[in-house]
């Protein structure tokens, strides 16, 4: 993600409907996490061009799995299960959001550090190929977690999202206690998406 772009593009106009199973950590329920997304869009509103992500769909992608049509319920299910061994010995813990990362497409908070997800990562990537027989891969090329707050739906300068958001907001820690499989269409702001498996940290 580019730290300060110069224009923002239209994230809708520019995909196609697919279903995709994804690896989220989900955070709508997380009051900090809500807190600091709010902050966000206080400071964001009455900008014109970005759609808000709304507090129940608060999340931060590790991995994608692949396509909805290529990955079966019974491969979700063996995929969950492979992901619960590896993270067995993984506890809770927490992250820290404040930093704001700039994308042409969307505008984010930073989950710091890094190294603490990086076994959910490594879990769901294990998962997916044990699963499916298949490798999924990083939504954005490389793996800089982070936690959307709102995505650009038109084409336009982001000299006014940068003035009215800054680089920083007051840090808020966030705590990690799961990870989910998800099956969601991403080319469209209305959040179409269905959970299907939640897979505990530290559980045995």
């Amino acid at each position: 993600m580019s730290p300060l772009p110069t224009r923002m593009a239209d994230r809708w106009g520019r995909r196609r409907s697919q279903g995709r199973i994804y690896w989220h950590v989900l955070l709508g329920d997380d009051p900090h996490a809500r807190a600091v997304a709010q902050d966000a869009r206080d400071r964001l509103e009455g900008v014109p061009g970005l759609d808000p992500v709304p507090p129940a769909f608060l999340h931060l992608t590790t991995f994608v799995a692949g396509s909805a049509d290529e990955i079966t319920g019974d491969q979700v299910g063996v995929m969950a299960q492979e992901a619960a061994g590896q993270l067995a010995r993984v506890e809770p813990f927490t992250v820290t959001l404040g930093r704001v990362l700039y994308d042409p497409e969307e505008v984010a908070l930073e989950a710091r550090p890094a190294e603490r997800l990086r076994p959910l990562m490594e879990a769901a990537k294990f998962a997916t190929r044990a699963a499916t027989g298949r490798d999924g891969y990083l939504p954005h090329g490389s793996w800089t977690p982070h936690v959307a707050v709102a995505y650009s739906n038109a084409d336009g300068p982001a000299a006014p999202v940068i003035e009215a958001l800054g680089e920083r907001l007051p840090d808020r820690e966030v705590t990690i206690r799961s990870i989910h499989i998800v099956e969601q269409d991403d080319a469209t702001a209305t959040w179409r998406w269905r959970p299907m498996a939640e897979v505990r940290l530290g559980a045995s």
